[in-house]
């Protein structure tokens, strides 16, 4: 069986350690912990793994977060692989830090890179994983929070929750979308 996990964010050094890049962090990790590195794709940055009898291709759109259903239509057309057999790991302003929930499906939230995902494919049924980055910004300063770096508070936390986030994506493969939110959304 193969996978497509898809982390949202924007490429560029000036962008590498902020909340809007949560998906490349879990994606940077999976590559590190499976002694992979990325190579140049189309609109993406992309590796592969293999764990537990299934191939998980990993990418990192290049496109910038605003154009991300570009990279993500390309490449489930390339790989033959089913919107259903994708996860999007993205960044979310509606939960608190630190929490992790996975859906099959859902709206964009306001979420740009999720937007073009959904105008692209069409559909807005594709198997999501949100990294709640909180909503702490005064009126009009959105844009400004999601492009700027974790606090020192939360950075505490943080290589523990993208470990787990990490974790959630291989689950999402290898037991299945349903049981990985049955166990992990409850905890």
């Amino acid at each position: 069986m193969k996978y497509l996990l898809v982390g949202l964010g924007n490429i560029g050094p000036e962008y590498a350690h902020t909340r809007h890049n949560i998906g490349f962090m879990v994606l940077d990790y999976l590559a590190k912990k499976h002694d992979t590195s990325f190579d140049s794709g189309r609109h993406v940055f992309v590796t592969e793994i293999k764990t537990k009898g299934r191939s998980f291709t990993l990418i990192k759109p290049t496109t910038y977060m605003n154009l991300s259903g570009k990279a993500v239509s390309h490449w489930l057309s390339t790989l033959k692989i089913p919107a259903t057999q994708m996860l999007v790991i993205t960044d979310d302003l509606a939960l608190p830090y630190g929490k992790l929930r996975m859906r099959a499906k859902g709206s964009a939230g306001g979420h740009n890179g999720l937007k073009h995902i959904e105008e692209t494919l069409g559909t807005t049924e594709y198997p999501r994983l949100r990294f709640g980055v909180d909503a702490q910004f005064s009126k009009g300063r959105q844009v400004d929070y999601v492009l700027s770096p974790f606090n020192p508070d939360e950075q505490i936390e943080l290589p523990t929750l993208i470990e787990k986030a990490a974790e959630m994506s291989i689950s999402f493969g290898t037991i299945g979308l349903e049981r990985t939110m049955n166990f992990y959304n409850t905890k």
